[in-house]
């Protein structure tokens, strides 16, 4: 397949370059968003470690003071045990799924269509897939396929990448799964197939693209120029989008996980698919699937999945960890409400500036 070489594209057209100037406003408002999130983290921490010393010096004697100590440290261990366990069950779950678990293939094969920023938004978007795919109970058998250049460069500075339960492939899946071919399904809005039901035999592939508004049809034609299937997911045979069209490659393989586990479309597309970018209704609206529109940085969450939220200084017990209501809710469930509440907000704030611009050119 003779790949399109970036030099090749047409000089932005004034919708193009409104575009542009709309994602680098959001950008500055992620930006935004993750410095008010890290002094809030700042603040959080300075509570509790304020907290921790006052409950200290209320204690009756030196012996209260030790007992109160010797107490949080022996919570602290139980909380590190239960967290090996977790992640020990979490390994066995992936390693399971290399042999019974459903073949989902990330194809990394366009880093060169893509700029810098462009492959760091899909580098996140593979760690939020890593992530969401370990906490499944029946996780799938996640490929990275076309893993070279600078793509593989960003992929290697994540924290813990080398021990992934993951394949990893510098080849392309259409070489790494030759004997496999006639399994191959890749995932495009551009199909007319529709995916009713996910088959165990098959290797679903998705496009590691973003912005694929430059490179319209580029998967579907990929597809037909190695003569493997092709599929879409059923979206507009339950909703219709209301905003932008295009689903990241961590949105994909979340619907994806989650109809293996209920095998209905419908809950997995709501559970899903972001409030602002859809309608209740059904229609007949199609998905590009890929894109960049996370509203934060992900790296949270794989940090959760190797035991990395440790609270600095609580070796030495200046923290009183367990401060919050919430102590108990899952880290990376607090993660996504986060996330859902940013995305619905980013949301709004698009439409509040489209408006203002339209009242300014009356």
């Amino acid at each position: 397949m003779e790949e399109p070489n970036q030099n090749d594209q047409p000089t932005l057209s004034k919708s193009a370059r409104k575009k542009l100037a709309k994602q680098q406003r959001q950008a500055e408002r992620k930006a935004e968003r993750k410095s008010q999130e890290k002094e809030r983290k700042r603040k959080d921490l300075e509570r509790r470690r304020r907290e921790w010393e006052e409950k200290l010096s209320s204690a009756a004697s030196e012996e209260e003071r030790t007992r109160m100590i010797e107490e949080r440290k022996e919570t602290r261990k139980e909380r590190m045990g239960k967290r090996a366990e977790e992640r020990g069950m979490r390994a066995e779950r992936l390693k399971k799924a290399k042999e019974i678990g459903q073949k989902v293939v990330i194809d990394l094969e366009f880093a060169e269509l893509m700029t810098s920023n462009e492959i760091h938004s899909l580098v996140q978007q593979v760690m939020y897939c890593y992530a969401v795919n370990g906490r499944c109970a029946s996780p799938a058998h996640l490929w990275l396929t076309g893993c070279t250049g600078e793509m593989e460069t960003q992929l290697q500075k994540i924290p813990g990448f080398d021990k992934w339960i993951i394949e990893k492939e510098a080849k392309s899946y259409i070489e790494a799964l030759q004997d496999q071919k006639e399994n191959l399904v890749y995932l495009t809005a551009d199909a007319e197939t529709v995916l009713n039901e996910l088959d165990p035999m098959k290797i679903y592939i998705i496009g590691g693209l973003v912005d694929r508004n430059r490179w319209k049809g580029i998967t579907m034609k990929k597809a037909n120029e190695q003569g493997i299937q092709s599929a879409r997911l059923p979206i507009g045979n339950y909703l219709k989008m209301s905003s932008s069209q295009v689903l990241t490659v961590n949105q994909v393989v979340e619907i994806l996980l989650k109809f293996l586990q209920t095998r209905d479309w419908k809950d997995a597309f709501f559970q899903v698919i972001p409030q602002r970018k859809r309608d209740e209704g059904k229609g007949d609206a199609e998905t590009e699937e890929t894109g960049d529109e996370n509203a934060e940085d992900p790296a949270e969450l794989v940090a959760a999945d190797e035991d990395a939220l440790e609270v600095e200084g609580a070796d030495n017990l200046e923290i009183e960890e367990d401060a919050d209501d919430d102590q108990d809710i899952d880290p990376f469930v607090k993660k996504k409400q986060r996330l859902e509440k940013s995305d619905n907000d980013a949301g709004r704030a698009i439409e509040e500036e489209t408006n203002g611009m339209r009242n300014e050119s009356q």
